[in-house]
């Protein structure tokens, strides 16, 4: 124990010798996440607040095209920008100046009324016993509604489109359908003999046994966790730099010559970048704490919280640590041990769901992001945060981040061993 201490107490003096790199350490991650939370809060509010103009070039002048114009204004997203001209709107589209163009084909509305008008009257000869034109046998041609898109524009954003006008266009056929019926049906017209109000509707709900627990995820929920774990693994960088300096400069040949084994030297790393690590993370919870709010960002919420985050940053930790500590027992100089730490960190993040959500990427790299620790600490992270989980959940991903934690440390001294052996 007393070795152990003292080579702990060595790797606290060598790292509080470094202003340079404890402002890397502590300062970087904390201007990270404020500049990374800032921009996404502000592209949430953008979204949110601000509406999407929208060319509409209206050949129909009818029912049909003002209730289009209506229930999209009512949906409080777009902002409407009447357009005579198709071709000037095409143009506009294609330059960027929009993202969307629709165009509404002449006499809709006429043609809608008489196409229904045709079913309707149809099915009531059917039901009087007389003969009549099939409907199916109408020769009034179909109308098409034209969505001119922005290349640039994402195909989810065009896939919601599509799906909004194709729902708004069917409920606008069914409403003219029940009012042709009702106006063969009865002489007044205001008479209502159809209920035409939705009979299957929606809600959001918060997944949860108590539905006050279950926070909805905002911009600081998300960023404080995965940016957070990013600046704990970005660690093994000064970590694998210092143990190669003492390769290099002879320090780790006379820490040999005393009765001192590997894993006590690596044990002393290990409680030192660990504490630096808890220390980062409560850095970053202070900021979304009392930070984020003066900024106009959203408070992270920690209340009854505490145990379990610091219990889940205690083994991203030792994962972290373990991770540094193989990288500086093989790499024999800091031209290969910073430019691969700081590239496979990277990776990791990338993998891990920090930058894009798991369920945005690829199959393949889905399957993939399973093996990254990163991963695995950003789901107990959000475990804690957004599902209110107990310790017992929390374990699955606690094992593989230890038992990572385990196998680099043990690889670490076995290949150290290996080299002396040589």
């Amino acid at each position: 124990m007393h070795k152990l201490l003292a080579s702990a107490t060595k790797e606290f003096l060598l790292l509080t010798r470094d202003f340079g790199g404890l402002a890397i350490l502590f300062l970087m991650p904390l201007l990270l996440v404020i500049t990374i939370t800032t921009i996404q809060d502000g592209t949430f509010k953008t979204l949110k607040e601000s509406k999407i103009p929208i060319l509409l070039v209206d050949n129909d002048k009818g029912s049909v095209s003002e209730q289009i114009r209506e229930n999209m204004a009512a949906a409080q997203q777009f902002e409407i920008v009447p357009q005579e001209n198709e071709r000037k709107a095409q143009q506009l589209v294609q330059n960027g100046d929009y993202q969307l163009a629709i165009v509404i084909p002449k006499k809709l509305s006429s043609a809608l009324n008489h196409k229904v008008q045709e079913n309707v009257e149809g099915i009531l000869s059917k039901f009087n016993g007389n003969d009549a034109e099939d409907p199916q046998t109408s020769t009034n041609s179909k109308k098409e509604v034209k969505l001119y898109f922005d290349p640039a524009t994402q195909l989810s954003f065009r896939n919601s489109i599509k799906s909004g006008i194709n729902q708004m266009v069917s409920k606008i056929e069914t409403e003219s359908i029940y009012k042709a019926f009702q106006e063969e049906l009865t002489d007044d017209p205001t008479e209502e003999i159809f209920d035409t109000q939705p009979f299957i509707t929606f809600s959001e709900i918060a997944p949860g046994d108590v539905p006050d627990k279950s926070a909805i995820p905002n911009s600081t929920q998300h960023n404080i966790p995965a940016w957070t774990l990013f600046a704990i693994f970005f660690i093994i960088l000064p970590l694998s730099i210092n143990m190669v300096k003492e390769k290099n400069l002879g320090t780790f040949v006379r820490l040999r010559t005393n009765p001192v084994s590997y894993g006590t030297v690596l044990g002393g790393k290990t409680i030192v970048f660990l504490a630096v690590a808890l220390i980062q993370f409560a850095l970053m919870l202070l900021v979304g704490v009392f930070l984020f709010p003066i900024l106009g960002l959203p408070e992270l919420t920690v209340a009854g919280k505490l145990p379990m985050l610091f219990f889940v940053a205690f083994f991203a930790g030792l994962a972290a640590v373990g991770l540094g500590l193989l990288l500086g027992t093989i790499a024999k100089s800091q031209e290969q041990s910073a430019p691969f730490g700081a590239t496979f960190v990277v990776i990791l993040a990338a993998l891990g769901g920090v930058w894009v959500p798991v369920f945005a990427m690829p199959k393949f790299m889905q399957a993939l992001s399973n093996i990254s620790p990163m991963n695995w600490g950003l789901s107990a992270f959000y475990d804690v945060f957004l599902r209110n989980v107990g310790i017992l959940e929390l374990l699955p991903e606690i094992a593989l981040l230890f038992l990572f934690f385990l196998i680099t440390t043990g690889i670490a001294i076995f290949y150290n061993e290996r080299q002396i052996a040589v």
